[in-house]
């Protein structure tokens, strides 16, 4: 347990922005997932659409710290690459 107050605070704001990486993390996931969903069936109207969401909210999460630069990155290329490969 924290007793200095400096180290009270620090424990208050690493359990704030935890909260807020959590949240984002799993806004990301989400988004990711509708994706594969439409992706799933087939429907390549909804997986474009899908993916255009899916892509900011990935790079937006690099931008913030939750997800490393590359990680997004890869994950948008391969997400565009299955819905490409999906109309052709």
């Amino acid at each position: 347990m924290a007793n200095t107050p400096s180290a009270k605070k620090a424990t208050r704001k690493i359990a704030r922005r935890a909260a807020i990486n959590k949240n984002r993390r799993s806004r990301v996931r989400t988004y990711v997932r509708k994706v594969e969903e439409a992706l799933a069936t087939g429907d390549k109207s909804a997986a474009e659409a899908a993916f255009l969401a899916a892509q900011p909210e990935l790079m937006r999460a690099a931008t913030k710290g939750v997800l490393h630069k590359n990680t997004a990155s890869r994950k948008v290329s391969r997400l565009a690459q299955r819905v490409k490969a999906l109309s052709a």
